[in-house]
């Protein structure tokens, strides 16, 4: 058994929750091609939906998200990683979790503390 792809026409939303703490990350899309790849490397892979193609997370940044379990729901159309965050930050604007902005009433307000310089990583 294994994710339906064809009930996302090809891309089904990944969950990436960190292992120890079940803090969750990210979320991204996977293929079946990125799906496969996360399982004979043991780190995560998605789809740019942007850049229609694979991409290894932290493939540039050498913050790779090692796969300790990985879940699927029970529709099998959503994909849970469980991984170990190398480096402290999964988001690309430097932060550790891409949900780092939290609603205060009609206002959005960061609310966690910047990991690394995204333009010292990614030299933009």
């Amino acid at each position: 058994m294994k994710p339906d792809f064809a009930k996302g026409k090809g891309l089904l939303p990944a969950i990436v929750q960190e292992y120890g703490t079940g803090q969750v990350l990210m979320l991204a899309y996977v293929n079946e091609k990125a799906w496969n790849k996360t399982l004979e490397t043991g780190q995560a892979h998605f789809f740019s939906r942007s850049r229609n193609t694979i991409w290894h997370k932290g493939g540039t940044s050498g913050h790779v998200q090692k796969i300790k379990e990985i879940r699927v729901d029970c529709d099998l159309d959503t994909i849970l990683y469980k991984v170990e965050q190398v480096g402290g930050a999964a988001c690309h604007k430097g932060y550790k979790s891409c949900f780092f902005t939290r609603v205060e009433g009609e206002n959005l307000e960061i609310c966690e503390d910047i990991v690394f310089d995204p333009k010292e990583v990614y030299n933009k």
